[in-house]
């Protein structure tokens, strides 16, 4: 027997079947945006992972592997195709951004694999680097397969096989060969990218509209820091909130693969990591990185900007309290900035939260939908450069539509009541006076809503 996942992708991007609030929600074009995360299972797939813990505990091996996959699928990716052939051989196969992940049980070992770059020669220091990767891994290995390319494994016999071991290991397996296939191709001109049928090129609009984006927020940005209002070193924490709260503006709305993804990821470890480096010699490091990336040709930049399917996430699970408190603790940074008009700072302060938090944690649905609806509001113009209708605020005229952000904002509410006891925000502490001060009430809001799972 063959068992599909079947799914529910009907709308745009990351919220599709998230949102069930109006029909012209339904109209929105297909994009996605920011990190996936698996932290948003349905019921039925936690009971999944229950019965393939029962299951391995009973020795039933077989029917956990199927439990256990059935836990991985994700309805609205598609992500994950398992076959169940007799009564022991099972064999798999499941998605991680470019990469295919496929595998097997045998009745006595469980594999997996995925095929991360050709190989035309090698050398070195490419050998060099497969051998300090494998040093840091865990459970899998980089090897050489059937056909000399690079791949990564992982094995075990089934009685060490559980699904907690399974789990970490497809995890780390997947996640490495996603994120290294890009950065070894970059460095050595001798590797190729593997062939891969699951992944959508985006349309030559929408590379357009996002590369427009890339450079006008950098170049916004750089001009900000540039233009000597503040001094780079008495405010060094200011210029480093702007830095930040660009690449993850950027990480989410463009959702970039490969270099610039890598890039972002090293801006934000390098940023928090405690070393000898003062904060002003990391800003300096760091606008670098972003000027390099401001300077990639377009074609480089359009070869990052496609979707793919995924399995694992790699954020944090946070609750509401713990962003409820990082809202605080912002807001609280920022006053010294708005009582002396600096404005754009404080925006950026407002970004860097919103930001942070999507890059780097998996909040609960209503904040993380609250969170996307932040980006739709006060970066509009570039969801409207994508084809999408809402007109929550207008740029020129400094002007927000209050009836269209509320409702939404109710409608967010709504679609989550039902796992959610006791949902409620206020919308009457929304200031629309300035982009500014919007943002700051529109955090302080989420900051004030009450959400209690449900029992």
């Amino acid at each position: 027997m063959i068992i599909f996942v079947k799914t529910g992708f009907k709308r745009m991007g990351l919220f599709d079947s998230w949102l069930g609030r109006s029909t012209e929600k339904e109209q929105q074009p297909k994009i996605k945006f920011g990190r996936y995360s698996d932290s948003y299972k349905k019921d039925k797939q936690y009971d999944a992972w229950h019965q393939a813990l029962e299951k391995f505990d009973e020795g039933d091996h077989f029917e956990a592997y199927s439990d256990f996959f059935d836990y991985l699928s994700d309805p609205e990716e598609e992500n994950v195709n398992y076959q169940c052939l007799g009564d022991t051989h099972f064999s798999f196969e499941f998605y991680q951004g470019s990469k295919k992940i496929k595998g097997y049980s045998d009745g006595r070992k469980f594999r997996a694999e995925a095929k991360v770059v050709k190989v035309d020669q090698t050398n070195v220091g490419f050998m060099r680097r497969l051998i300090e990767k494998n040093f840091t891994l865990q459970y899998s290995r980089f090897s050489f397969d059937e056909n000399n390319d690079v791949a990564i494994i992982f094995d075990t016999y089934l009685l060490d096989g559980s699904p907690h071991k399974l789990y970490f290991a497809l995890q780390e397996l997947a996640l490495n060969a996603d994120k290294l296939d890009d950065l070894l191709v970059n460095e050595f001109d001798m590797l190729h990218p593997i062939e891969t049928e699951h992944i959508k090129d985006c349309d030559e609009h929408e590379k357009e509209v996002k590369y427009q984006f890339i450079q006008q927020n950098i170049n916004r940005v750089l001009l900000n820091i540039n233009n000597g209002s503040l001094n780079p070193k008495l405010y060094a924490q200011a210029i480093g909130y702007q830095l930040l709260s660009l690449i993850y503006k950027l990480d989410y709305l463009i959702k970039p693969e490969g270099f610039m993804m890598e890039t972002f990821e090293i801006i934000n470890r390098d940023y928090f990591i405690q070393d000898d480096r003062s904060v002003f010699e990391k800003n300096r490091d760091f606008i670098k990185r972003i000027q390099h990336l401001k300077d990639r040709s377009k074609e480089d930049s359009y070869k990052e900007m496609y979707s793919t399917l995924c399995t694992f996430g790699v954020t944090k699970v946070v609750d509401h309290d713990r962003l409820a408190g990082f809202i605080d603790e912002i807001i609280k940074e920022s006053d010294w900035y708005l009582k002396n008009k600096h404005y754009e700072i404080v925006l950026s302060l407002m970004n860097y939260v919103v930001g942070f938090v999507l890059f780097s944690w998996a909040v609960p649905r209503p904040d993380r939908e609250l969170l996307h609806l932040y980006y739709e509001i006060i970066e509009n113009q570039y969801f409207k450069d994508l084809n999408f209708t809402f007109n929550y605020y207008n740029e020129e005229e400094n002007k927000f539509d209050k009836s269209a952000i509320k409702k939404e904002i109710n409608d967010i509410i709504k679609s989550n009541k039902q796992k959610f006891k006791g949902l409620s925000v206020d919308t009457t502490l929304l200031v629309f006076n300035s982009k500014h001060e919007f943002a700051i009430s529109f955090l302080e809001m989420i900051k004030k809503m009450i959400i209690y799972p449900m029992d």
